[in-house]
Order: structure tokens, then C-alpha cells, then sequence
């Protein structure tokens, strides 16, 4: 049988030919840790979410159901365009990017649609 190594301290070990781990303690320790990793990912993402929908909410104003702005008043408030909650292609193709309830859309070059949905 081959000898393999342990995924977490390198320990030489035999075993099953699927086994990758040498003992239950280096299995805890790898899956405990992945859990940490992904928790504090989506912790992240959340914080981002939240923080552009209160800039959208904040551009919007609470009246308006729509208004158009340029590009770089959300990039100075620091928008992230990258993290939203899902999109929607309209009939014309354009995509809007909804974070919850508030979508942008990319109008022009430097002019972005802010909506209420």
C-alpha cells in the first residue's frame, strides 16, 4: 500500500486509497477551519451589500423612485459595483443590478440609473 500524506500536518500515513487525512484530529482542524474561512467570506459580502444599499438609499433619497447620477458620486462614497444581490436584463438588454429593493443600471459611460423597485 502507498504511503500519502496528511493534508494538514504532512504526517506520512497508509490507509484507504480516498483517505486524506491521518487522524480525526487533522480532519476536525481542516473542516473546523473552512468553516471559519467561509463564515468570515460571507460576513465581508454582507458588510458590502449593506453598504451599498445604504449609498443607493442615500442618492435616491427617500421620495424618488428613480434618479440618474454620475458614475464617480458613487465611486467617492466608495460603491462597490461588484457585489449585488442579483440582476435583471430588461427588454433593450441592459442589465439592472438590484441590491435588495435599489438597482443601478449603467446609462452611459459616466452616468449610472438609480431605481426603487
Amino acid at each position: 500500500m502507498n504511503a500519502k500524506k496528511c493534508k494538514v500536518c504532512k504526517t506520512e500515513f497508509a490507509g484507504r486509497s480516498n483517505k486524506i487525512f491521518c487522524s480525526i484530529k487533522c480532519k476536525n482542524f481542516y473542516h473546523k477551519n473552512l468553516r471559519y474561512a467561509s463564515a468570515k467570506a460571507a460576513i465581508r459580502i454582507k458588510e458590502y451589500l449593506k453598504r451599498n444599499h445604504g449609498i443607493l438609499l442615500e442618492v435616491l433619497g427617500k421620495s424618488l423612485v428613480q434618479k440618474k447620477v454620475y458614475r464617480n458620486i458613487l465611486e467617492d462614497k466608495k460603491f462597490r459595483f461588484k457585489y449585488h444581490t442579483h440582476t435583471h436584463v430588461n427588454s433593450k438588454g441592459k442589465i439592472m443590478h438590484y441590491v435588495y429593493n435599489l438597482g443601478w443600471m449603467d446609462f452611459s459611460d459616466d452616468e449610472v440609473l438609480i431605481v426603487r423597485k
